[in-house]
């Protein structure tokens, strides 16, 4: 009989739906050590956002696939920030720059949920 190869704890592959979510876990992380608040906020991954309005409308207000979204704290549903898997995974080539991407997308979200600018929730906002 033989044993595992790795312990139960370290998994042999994660999916690439498992790496986005610890960028978006990482991104978090690093944000509420500044904002302790967000750990009221619930943060989601979804895999591409989806249309609202009527089928004869294909795309979004700005003509561009949002990367991103928030859904207001409401009838006692915590707030949520999204960010959509593919849009970004498409946008970016490599872990460092997907990683990067994430971040902006999830402080952005965050300022828009919280009504500041991207600069005052991470200081460092803009300079990659």
């Amino acid at each position: 009989m033989r044993g595992p190869i790795a312990p139960p704890q370290v998994p042999l592959a994660a999916s690439r739906a498992e790496v986005f979510a610890d960028l978006v876990q990482d991104s978090v992380e690093r944000l509420e050590r500044r904002w302790p608040q967000l750990a009221d906020i619930d943060f989601l991954v979804l895999e591409v956002p989806r249309l609202e309005g009527r089928a004869d409308q294909v795309a979004w207000p700005d003509d561009g696939v949002p990367l991103g979204g928030i859904v207001p704290a409401q009838d006692g549903r915590r707030a949520r920030v999204v960010v959509y898997r593919r849009p970004v995974e498409i946008r970016t080539k490599g872990r460092d720059e997907r990683a990067a991407l994430v971040h902006e997308v999830v402080v952005e979200q965050v300022a828009e949920l919280l009504g500041l600018t991207p600069e005052t929730v991470d200081p460092r906002y803009g300079e990659d």
